[in-house]
């Protein structure tokens, strides 16, 4: 894909997360769940990387290497005309020379966005990656971005919550975010946080759009609106839930060699259809 159209992409997806209305993003993990959501009328695609990884076989955690993330992100990029933001883990590896990597790589994949974030599952406890650390990683995305002429959209995750975070976690993850934003994110995605009035807290306190994790435990996307959140994305949902309905049909067909499970499916022929 050209820089021109590449640059298209990345303006719509950060005019969006900027725009007064929430951008609401159902993770996807292969072409047909990116199919199925742009027909559902989402402008932006995201992917999941735990939906990836598990689709691949793998547990979620930088366990599959960039390659394999991206061979997946750009067959999505290659069938999907929306902008495609991709979930890039830590980056494949600490150093703000491999988030530099990444970016790159994830432009030619065709993706215009990705996700950052600063901790590390490769460390004991999957801790945080130090202050400073975490603000040169965004500043080499961002100068990697520049480098190849595009505005690519990074949503700067910081996992300060990660265990239920303590007393000060509102105040880094605010610090944090702030750094973040004058480094050239675009939005700063602040996950396992379920309470409204800790979001609220963080939306009064970051500069910036905010990103949250919906789900069933956190508020509505409609209470996510009134707090003034910027994006809301599901993360694995989707893929968690196909992978719940086959163990449900497994146990069906094992229990009483029924087939219920089957009679409100997509068509085949619909489903022939969405890919063509």
């Amino acid at each position: 894909m050209d820089k021109a159209a590449l640059t298209i992409k990345a303006e719509k997806l950060q005019a969006l997360i900027d725009s007064k209305e929430m951008l609401v993003l159902p993770n996807v993990w292969d072409v047909g769940s990116a199919r199925i959501v742009a027909e559902a009328g989402y402008p932006v695609i995201a992917t999941s990387s735990a939906g990836i990884a598990w689709s691949l076989g793998f547990p979620d955690g930088e366990v599959i290497s960039r390659e394999d993330m991206l061979s997946t992100v750009r067959r999505i990029a290659d069938r999907i005309e929306l902008p495609v933001t991709a979930d890039m883990e830590t980056g494949y590896g600490e150093a703000p020379e491999a988030v530099a990597i990444t970016v790159t790589a994830t432009l030619a994949a065709g993706a215009v966005g990705a996700n950052i974030e600063d901790s590390s599952s490769q460390r004991v406890g999957h801790t945080m990656l130090d202050y400073d650390l975490s603000v040169a990683r965004i500043r080499a995305g961002r100068e990697a971005a520049n480098d190849a002429g595009v505005p690519f959209v990074i949503n700067a995750r910081t996992d300060i919550f990660r265990g239920g975070g303590g007393e000060s976690a509102v105040d880094e993850a605010i610090q944090r975010g702030n750094a973040y934003l004058e480094e050239g994110a675009g939005c700063v995605f602040v996950p396992f946080v379920r309470d409204r009035e800790t979001m609220e807290k963080l939306v009064a306190g970051i500069d910036g759009p905010v990103n949250v994790l919906a789900n069933p435990a956190a508020p509505s996307l409609d209470i996510l609106r009134e707090i003034g959140i910027a994006r809301a994305s599901i993360g694995g949902l989707f893929s968690l839930m196909v992978y719940t309905k086959v163990q449900e049909a497994c146990a069906e067909l094992n229990d009483t060699g029924t087939l219920g499970w089957g009679k409100e499916n997509i068509l085949h022929p619909a489903m022939n259809k969405l890919m063509t």
